[in-house]
């Protein structure tokens, strides 16, 4: 489960290594997200002439988490 304050690996090759969870959307008083859901993110931590870069504020989906998925 994430939730604000997160701190989160990134899968994909944008240029941003690491992002902090700053929302889960979806409802004011949502706590968590799991897969699947959009959250909005803000980058923590950049590779050098990256896409993206430190500070800059994203929409993301999860798309892995420890905890398993409940089916």
């Amino acid at each position: 489960m994430i939730q604000m304050q997160s701190y989160l690996d990134v899968a994909d090759n944008s240029g941003a290594k690491e992002v902090m969870c700053i929302k889960v959307l979806g409802g004011s008083k949502r706590r968590y997200a799991r897969i699947g859901d959009i959250i909005k993110v803000t980058v923590k931590d950049a590779i050098p002439r990256g896409k993206v870069k430190k500070g800059e504020v994203y929409d993301a989906v999860v798309v892995r988490t420890r905890k398993g998925v409940r089916r």
